[in-house]
């Protein structure tokens, strides 16, 4: 029988274990992006389309890769086979196509990527990218320093 006292203790007990370990573990946050690609352990890629990207900005240091592509699948196996160094991370406007692609991922036995589920403009799983206030550049600016072999320098 569950007694006040025991019931009092698990609840107790349970505000020691970190909301880390509760988390998704194959999500992020846009925050914690930022600070794994700064510390040069991620790859960040944005799925949106080229006018998503012209109009919001890129996630600086993202690698702009248009979702809708027909080589989008083949980009992605290569990112992650040619980067053994890095995770690899997909963010969209707001998590929902990011989600659908986890899924799509793992139908295909693609595994090792991880969603920024809140997105560059945020929603119900999160603050978002941008206002976050983390840094953005241009659509012009990120396709430029994207890596043409797909290999993190």
């Amino acid at each position: 029988m569950l007694t006040r006292r025991r019931f009092s203790f698990a609840i107790g007990a349970l505000s020691l274990i970190p909301a880390v370990a509760l988390a998704d573990p194959k999500t992020l946050t846009a925050e914690e992006t930022f600070l794994r690609m700064h510390a040069d352990e991620l790859i960040l890629i944005d799925v949106r389309t080229p006018r998503e990207w012209q109009e919001s900005g890129i996630a600086e240091g993202a690698w702009p890769m248009d979702m809708r592509e027909p080589d989008f699948g083949r980009w992605i196996v290569a990112t992650l086979e040619q980067n053994p160094n890095h995770q690899v991370a997909i963010i969209c406007r707001s998590g929902n196509r990011s989600g659908r692609l986890m899924d799509l991922f793992a139908q295909n036995s693609i595994e090792g990527v991880l969603d920024v589920t809140e997105g560059m403009l945020g929603g119900p799983r999160g603050k978002g990218w941008i206002p976050s206030g983390l840094p953005t550049v241009s659509a012009q600016t990120a396709l430029e320093a994207m890596p043409k072999d797909l290999t993190a320098k």
